[in-house]
């Protein structure tokens, strides 16, 4: 068997010859330091991308199959995006930058990780107007047909369709605060802008999946995904009572066109705490959660599948902070891991990408342990 083929055994619960195993990309902190240690040349560091050649090589060093990030992206932001300008500097060096989503944050020297907010253009119907609207306009250019057409067919590592995001693209541009206020002080707003966004998404996932069935019949994508990143470590950013009633309608018509054209797993990223709105997506045709974060609250997809089934499938959950600690709790997770790989329908991988605390060779200790363990 080959990685795509054990990866669509997994997870329709049917038999494979070995656990295929996955991981979630890097931080480029990390890849700076593992160049910094001799493990990766300059030009693998700083040249690295999901699903790129750099990437495969690196995957292949260290013991893993594929990333599940390698997927096609079609454009569902804004068009054009905002020019990133600096709009006010402090003399320790940090600087409010207005980015490309029209949001100001805050960026201090030498910091990683995401950016505070300081203030969001998206307030109201007027800024929506006049600076958001006219930038959510489909067209067929949001689809690059030609790398579509350029994707190979004989390859043996799976790729993902990516059907954009319906709510966490909002969430970003005006924040969490100002879309709370926004359901609250102009409803039909709220409504609109996640209409408008869901229609891109829609429309982009028809075009690639229709130009496919009539220019390209012997291709197809191994799975469907998402993205939102609207949860944090105590739940969901969002009322799931208002994200089933605005949002799920959106995803069960694009995962319903998903699976008209045979595409029937569909996964979702969202970090955090997302049990609240695992029914909901299961509701609307999503069935396969990612990364699963073990985070602080121990994420894992058995309590999901005792409440659920196995309708719902898993790609994640594997504690990536062993990578920071030393053989015994690699061992330790890998024993960890059995009793939920034994569920079924479900691939470990690290819950999320993998940190610049991590040792290159516990890294490795992990791949060469988890092929002991699985097969």
């Amino acid at each position: 068997m080959n990685h795509r083929e054990r990866i669509a055994a997994v997870l329709h619960y049917e038999p494979y010859d070995r656990l295929p195993l996955v991981h979630f990309g890097y931080w480029q902190e990390t890849l700076d330091k593992w160049r910094d240690e001799g493990h990766l040349t300059k030009e693998e560091a700083a040249g690295h991308g999901d699903g790129n050649a750099i990437d495969y090589e690196i995957s292949g060093r260290l013991g893993f199959d594929c990333n599940w990030q390698t997927m096609f992206y079609p454009d569902s932001g804004l068009r054009p995006a905002f020019e990133p300008e600096v709009v006010k500097e402090f003399p320790d060096g940090a600087q409010h930058v207005r980015n490309q989503h029209g949001a100001i944050v805050l960026r201090r020297p030498g910091a990683g990780g995401i950016p505070a907010e300081i203030e969001h253009l998206l307030t109201d119907r007027a800024s929506w107007e006049e600076h958001y609207r006219f930038r959510y306009e489909w067209s067929e250019d949001r689809v690059d047909l030609d790398r579509l057409d350029s994707l190979p067919t004989d390859r043996d590592t799976p790729l993902g369709l990516h059907c954009g995001s319906l709510y966490g693209h909002i969430r970003e541009v005006i924040g969490v605060v100002g879309i709370s206020y926004l359901y609250v002080d102009d409803e039909p707003l709220y409504r609109e802008a996640i209409d408008v966004i869901a229609d891109i998404c829609y429309r982009n996932t028809k075009l690639v999946l229709e130009h496919l069935e009539t220019e390209r019949p012997e291709f197809s994508f191994d799975y469907a995904h998402f993205w939102e990143d609207i949860c944090f470590k105590t739940g969901p950013l969002v009322n799931p009572s208002v994200f089933r009633e605005y949002v799920g309608p959106h995803y069960k018509r694009i995962t319903d066109l998903c699976r008209h054209h045979g595409l029937d797993i569909v996964s979702l990223d969202c970090d955090g705490k997302i049990d609240e709105l695992v029914p909901v997506w299961l509701e609307n045709g999503v069935n396969t959660m990612f990364p699963i974060e073990v985070g602080t609250w121990e994420a894992s997809i058995a309590p999901w599948r005792e409440l659920y089934g196995r309708e719902v499938r898993g790609v994640g959950g594997m504690d990536k902070r062993v990578f920071a600690a030393d053989r015994a709790a690699v061992d330790q997770e890998a024993e960890r891991l059995q009793r939920l790989v034994d569920l079924g329908g479900y691939i470990p991988c690290p819950d999320h990408r993998i940190a610049p605390d991590a040792e290159w060779d516990l890294v490795r200790y992990y791949c060469e342990r988890m092929r002991t363990v699985f097969g």
